[in-house]
């Protein structure tokens, strides 16, 4: 499909879809805590983003069960909250959390420690934030798709972790998937990435995951939890942005 541009009306729908996203996440923030499940998330976040006029992105998408992605420690992307996933004092939590507002979507991620962090998860979230802050740094009119991408590998590989395999970010609009798809590596299994070039308002959804160990994923039984293969610590951070004349706009943020 084609990169479509968004329209000042556009934007300002995804700028409103964003900080709904960017309210849900801040809001979880604040009920992460041992002894909390991930459905108890998952009923918090669904009842906001209704709340607001807006509904689930992620929502039976491809029949997932949720409305929020919940992953913990060695899981990655996609986990399904659960009654019984209970948190415990030192887990890593990923929370992907998408919104739909009047047909146009927000989709952000964060990763919290219950309780204090030890050195490697506090060095392995740090990094995965920086690996973002990197990739929408390059996220400028003139710059091509490659900067972004070489942008986080650099930042990630650089700190001695690898990036998720097969995973990636990607466009953003009236769908949550649209072209480009976004890898974090230039080296992606999957094949080189379009070298596409950065105008002004494109909308991107920019998620770095970031691994201790190997990058080789592996799903679940349940077809939609991706663990790290070798079963090591995980990070996942990501923002909506839209390409501006200057600096990216972040739109996932209060």
């Amino acid at each position: 499909m084609p990169i479509i541009l968004k329209s000042p009306r556009e934007l300002e729908l995804m700028r409103q879809a964003g900080l709904i996203v960017a309210e849900v996440l801040a809001t979880l923030g604040e009920n992460i805590g041992p002894g909390v499940t991930t459905a108890e998330l998952n009923a918090v976040a669904d009842a906001l983003i209704r709340k607001r006029d807006a509904k689930p992105s992620f929502k039976g998408y491809h029949g997932f069960p949720a409305s929020i992605c919940t992953s913990i420690n060695t899981e990655v992307v996609h986990g399904i909250p659960s009654k019984k996933r209970v948190l415990r004092e030192g887990d890593l939590i990923s929370v992907d959390v998408g919104a739909i507002y009047k047909g146009f979507h927000g989709d952000a991620a964060m990763t919290w420690c219950v309780g204090v962090p030890t050195p490697e998860q506090k060095r392995l979230m740090d990094v995965t934030q920086q690996a973002l802050d990197a990739g929408i740094a390059q996220a400028r009119v003139g710059n091509r798709l490659w900067d972004i991408i070489r942008a986080i590998e650099t930042t990630a590989r650089g700190a001695g972790y690898d990036v998720l395999r097969n995973y990636q970010g990607h466009g953003i609009g009236c769908e949550m998937h649209e072209d480009p798809g976004i890898p974090n590596s230039l080296s992606d299994p999957r094949g080189r990435p379009s070298n596409t070039l950065l105008r002004p308002g494109m909308t991107l959804a920019i998620e770095p995951m970031v691994v201790v160990g190997s990058g080789e994923p592996k799903v679940l039984s349940d077809h939609w939890t991706v663990v790290t293969a070798d079963g090591t610590l995980s990070a996942h951070f990501e923002h909506t942005i839209a390409i501006t004349n200057g600096t990216a706009e972040i739109l996932t943020r209060l």
